[in-house]
């Protein structure tokens, strides 16, 4: 029983990081569905934000969507406040009277969270494609003309960009979220050839106008929201050319608390859209969310059950010796990793990877036990790094 136990967690493991993304690979090399993008396609555009005390981020964002290379008068933009009480919707109506283009505020109180204020927004928006922003980010000049070259194709109903961290400076972050993106990046790239991807950034998404749903105030619209538009017949895809900049958590403690809120809506959008998992309806795609999204958040299982029969057969040596050495050594890196991070030290893949690919398993454990004693998180607070 023993053995068993190692030799499935082992596997499993090994399918989800590993085997996973060369199998879908696998599958687009085979079937792969052309992308037919039109650079010159320009359909009237809606920016919405939904922003709670931001006033410290609000004017440089709204300044970066003003800066976009696209029309004025096919542009416009639209600011919830979730009852912010820093400033927020007062920079956003100073901003609104010289804006190039369209600027409109609607204030939400009593704070109701982001879901609640974007069903509020998007039925006001005038643009056939809406598309997303969080009140911190910063696009590319080209973003919103690349999203929307996208929609020149019938079939595709939600676009996502290309989200990289940067520090203070702008230049790149070189750490463990980093290579998290990039490895999220490639899977995004394979499951759009293939068809549609199960997951994407939040911070620089784009859809249909009229294929938006209204949703509950505790469900993610980042997640939610595209798996209502292939529930519908249309693709969700990812174009790594619409770019945005968006500054890493300085701190492992920001870092984690984020990634557990996330995993826990995310877990909550799973079982909300747990027919998409019937593979005898959905296909592929149910096999993407079953592998992409609902193994990776209980991979903490296999994880700890592979280190506790590790320990268990490591005295009879030979492999089992071998790999409790090597899960000795990848938490001592990733403890490494911790504590050169809490004293502000740059640090190296072999420290940041096993680091953050710890994080980010406890922080599912965290969120599947909050998920099983039915806890919700439906506001939020600014994320400052």
């Amino acid at each position: 029983m023993l053995n068993a136990v190692f030799w499935l967690s082992l596997l499993l493991l090994i399918y989800i990081y590993v085997g996973y993304p060369l199998v879908i690979r696998l599958f687009a090399a085979f079937r792969s569905v052309q992308l037919h993008r039109d650079d010159t396609y320009r359909p009237s555009v809606t920016i919405v934000i939904a922003a709670y005390n931001e006033a410290a981020e609000i004017g440089s964002t709204l300044t970066n969507k003003l800066e976009q290379d696209y029309p004025s008068d096919l542009l416009e933009i639209m600011v919830v406040s979730d009852e912010s009480d820093d400033g927020t919707d007062d920079i956003v109506l100073q901003m609104a009277q010289t804006s190039r283009c369209p600027m409109r505020l609607i204030r939400q109180t009593p704070r109701q969270g982001k879901t609640a204020g974007l069903n509020t927004l998007i039925p006001q928006a005038r643009g056939e494609i809406i598309l997303f922003s969080v009140a911190n980010s910063q696009w590319d000049k080209l973003a919103v003309a690349r999203l929307v070259s996208n929609f020149a194709d019938p079939e595709v109903g939600y676009v996502t960009g290309k989200m990289v961290y940067v520090n203070e400076d702008g230049s790149l972050v070189g750490d463990g979220c980093s290579a998290y993106m990039k490895y999220e990046n490639s899977l995004r790239e394979s499951e759009t050839r293939l068809g549609s991807i199960v997951g994407v950034d939040g911070g620089i998404d784009a859809m249909r106008k009229d294929l938006h749903l209204r949703l509950r105030p505790d469900q993610l619209p980042d997640f939610v929201q595209p798996l209502k538009v292939v529930e519908q017949g249309y693709r969700v895809i990812y174009d790594p050319r619409a770019l945005l900049r968006e500054h890493a958590n300085q701190d492992a403690d920001s870092e984690f608390s984020m990634r557990v809120r996330v995993s826990l809506r995310a877990l909550w959008a799973l079982k909300d859209m747990a027919h998409l998992m019937n593979p005898f309806r959905y296909g592929i795609f149910a096999l993407q969310m079953i592998s992409h999204k609902l193994l990776r958040y209980v991979a903490f299982i296999p994880l700890l059950s592979l280190t506790v029969s590790s320990v268990l057969l490591a005295p009879r040596g030979g492999f089992y010796g071998l790999c409790f050495l090597g899960l000795v050594v990848f938490y001592g890196l990733g403890w490494a990793g911790r504590i050169n991070e809490g004293k502000g030290r740059n640090l190296p893949l072999f420290y940041s990877v096993p680091y953050y690919f710890l994080l980010l398993n406890i922080a599912s454990s965290r969120a599947l036990w909050a998920f099983l004693k039915g806890e919700k998180r439906v506001v939020w607070n600014p994320r400052r790094g």
